[in-house]
């Protein structure tokens, strides 16, 4: 049990290390603590909060990801080269079609929610 509480530890740090030193990273909390207060304000349903929460988590882990992959190809490869350009470029591809898909689905949720207060 004591290591697992080690390990979390370890795991806080880096996500304490991302939020202050990546600046996406930190836009993307503030996204989903945006997203969060909209579905608590608009009252959705527990299947949209968990596609919501699912997506949240999807981006952030990918950004986590992105910033291990670049540290590490900085470390490896301190050097321009094509191929660490290569791992930096498609790390940060992930971030983005995470992130389309977590905005796709965030206007399938909130936009019948919307609508309903409007009309």
């Amino acid at each position: 049990m004591r290591r697992f509480i080690q390990s979390c530890g370890f795991a806080a740090a880096g996500i304490r290390l991302a939020l202050r030193t990546q600046r996406h990273m930190r836009i993307h909390v503030t996204a989903a603590l945006i997203v969060t207060a909209t579905g608590m304000i608009l009252g959705i349903r527990a299947m949209e909060w968990a596609l919501l929460v699912l997506v949240m988590g999807v981006v952030i882990c990918a950004e986590l990801l992105n910033t291990a992959i670049e540290n590490v190809v900085d470390l490896a490869s301190p050097d321009i080269h094509p191929l660490a350009k290569a791992a930096k470029d498609t790390a940060s591809g992930a971030v983005l079609v995470a992130v389309i898909a977590a905005i796709i689905i965030g206007f399938i949720i909130f936009i019948p929610h919307l609508w309903n207060i409007v009309l």
